[in-house]
């Protein structure tokens, strides 16, 4: 039996017991599971045993909601809320079939990144346009098993024609090109129930259950009530995450109201029973107090991607009203090109200090704590995960990082769990451990040759720009509707402002314009 004794370091167990302080004491792993926690620990014959002295050790990072497929569009775009920047990032025509080896390369490239800040487990929303076919789901498992990540990888789906999951732009496009949009092939639900399905026996615990299959409905507005229901119950049926993405601007949360007679789409969830302990929003941000209570009752996890918010200008999560009500939050970095990188510890740093602005009374600021708890073990309860990894307890899988407190980033060596959160960034990261195999030593990976890997990216890189380029400007013909749209939006009246500055002088500016 394989057996790793790590000695000597501070540990952050995320525990219920000791939370975010760090403790010294020694871990104990063999069969790539904790065995053992606690101080002076003996050795035994055949223990690999590692020196921590020196070391803050922590559950690896749980990226709660990103998308590896903009990998390919990282640094390409800015000053676009989401609706424009999907015309560029996610093109409604003239995309063209990734083939199944640029897919495997540009996951690797993502998890690469990923993985040497510290993140051990993804929960990676894979969405390929025009459409996902098993092969291309494949080759994004089959990097992820190679590389030594944990990985939820879903199906993501989108079975309305887009033009019909956005308020009034239909009406102000060309009649021509609504028709072609609406033309476009889609999924049936039962066909993306079977496609599922077909997925669960292939994939679900492959790499010894590091790797499993998660549905992904696009969002309540973009899929049939039917494939929403229907994933629902599947999720349960193999206990898997449902990921999905609600109420991330405030287009959408027009979009209910023009769609549901007046009901939000969190509502609109809850009525056709497509919220459960194993579903995730992603975003959750023009919530209101009542979709709140909902999300709380139904035991729904929301991930809160505070850099992509703020660079797609979605708005601010309402993190305490959250927390208040019991709600499971985790921490993403959504994809490449709205965040630019899938560094959690950015995102980690961003929410701490983004919601201290948000009141002024700081006694309901975020706490490092509350950071670190949806980093990490709420993370892991989002994916449907927690019971495996999240916190460093016994029984638990050995996903760690080791940290050089040497290093200036923990100098002069305040509170450690401050310095983690606030002043460092990856950089001091000297080992990544998934299920007790080393992945990470000294900022190499070890499970593949990375050299090769960038340079086969490289050789892919002018092909890519002049694809994106095309694309980019085959979809100029949506701009001017779905910039009106976004205006429209934005001057619309609700119950809700979660933007940080005052919404009726926004209003007041765009009604002269």
């Amino acid at each position: 039996m394989s057996a790793t004794l790590v000695r000597g370091g501070d540990v952050i167990t995320m525990a219920d017991a000791t939370d975010a302080a760090p403790v010294r004491a020694d871990i104990r792993i063999e069969d790539g599971r904790i065995v053992q926690i606690g101080a002076d620990l003996e050795a035994r014959a055949g223990d690999e045993v590692i020196d921590a002295s020196g070391m803050l050790i922590t559950p690896g990072f749980v990226n709660a909601h990103t998308h590896s497929w903009e990998y390919l569009y990282k640094g390409r775009y800015d000053n676009l809320p989401l609706e424009l920047w999907m015309l560029q990032s996610y093109p409604i025509l003239g995309a063209a079939p990734v083939s199944p080896d640029r897919i495997r390369l540009r996951s690797l490239m993502f998890a690469m990144e990923s993985m040497k800040a510290g993140v051990t487990t993804l929960i990676d929303d894979v969405l390929e346009t025009p459409g996902q076919d098993a092969d291309q789901l494949a080759a994004v498992v089959g990097a992820y098993a190679d590389i030594g990540i944990r990985a939820n990888v879903s199906g993501h789906v989108i079975n309305r024609p887009f033009v019909d999951t956005l308020p009034f732009a239909a009406d102000w496009l060309p009649d021509e090109l609504v028709r072609d949009v609406r033309a476009m092939p889609m999924l049936t639900a039962d066909e993306y129930l079977e496609f599922s399905r077909a997925a669960f026996d292939r994939h679900h615990g492959r790499a010894a259950g590091r790797i499993r299959y998660m549905l992904a409905p696009s969002g309540p507005q973009r899929c049939t009530d039917d494939l929403l229901a229907g994933a629902t119950r599947l999720a349960e049926r193999y206990d898997a995450e449902v990921h999905v993405h609600v109420l991330e601007t405030k287009t959408q949360a027009v979009t209910g109201d023009e769609l549901y007679g007046g009901r939000t789409l969190v509502q609109h969830l809850d009525e056709i029973g497509a919220l459960s302990p194993r579903t995730t929003f992603a975003h959750g941000i023009w919530v209101t107090d009542e979709d709140i209570e909902r999300i709380a009752r139904a035991g729904v996890s929301v991930s809160h991607n505070a850099i992509s918010n703020l660079k797609l200008g979605s708005g601010i999560l309402p993190w305490r009203r959250y927390r208040d009500a019991g709600v499971n939050l985790g921490l993403g970095t959504d994809g490449c090109s709205s965040s630019d990188s899938p560094r959690l510890m950015d995102v980690m740093k961003t929410a701490a200090l983004l919601h201290k602005v948000t009141e002024p009374d700081f006694e309901r600021w975020p706490t490092v704590p509350e950071v670190l708890s949806a980093a990490t073990i709420g993370g892991a309860r989002s994916g449907v995960l927690d019971h495996a990894i999240g916190s460093l307890e016994v029984g638990k899988r050995a996903d760690l990082v080791m940290f050089d407190t040497e290093t200036l980033a923990f100098l002069p060596r305040g509170r450690l769990e401050n310095h983690l959160v606030y002043s460092e960034n990856g950089s001091s990261i000297a080992r990544v451990m998934v299920d007790g195999v080393v992945t990470v030593e000294n900022g190499r990976l070890t499970q593949i040759d990375e050299d090769a890997v960038i340079a086969a990216f490289r050789e892919e890189m002018p092909a890519l720009r002049e694809e994106m380029d095309r694309l980019d400007a085959l979809n100029a013909v949506f701009v001017p509707a779905f910039t009106r749209m976004h205006h429209e939006t934005a001057a619309r009246p609700m119950p809700v402002n979660r933007w940080s500055g005052d919404e009726r002088g926004w209003v007041r500016q765009t009604a002269h314009a």
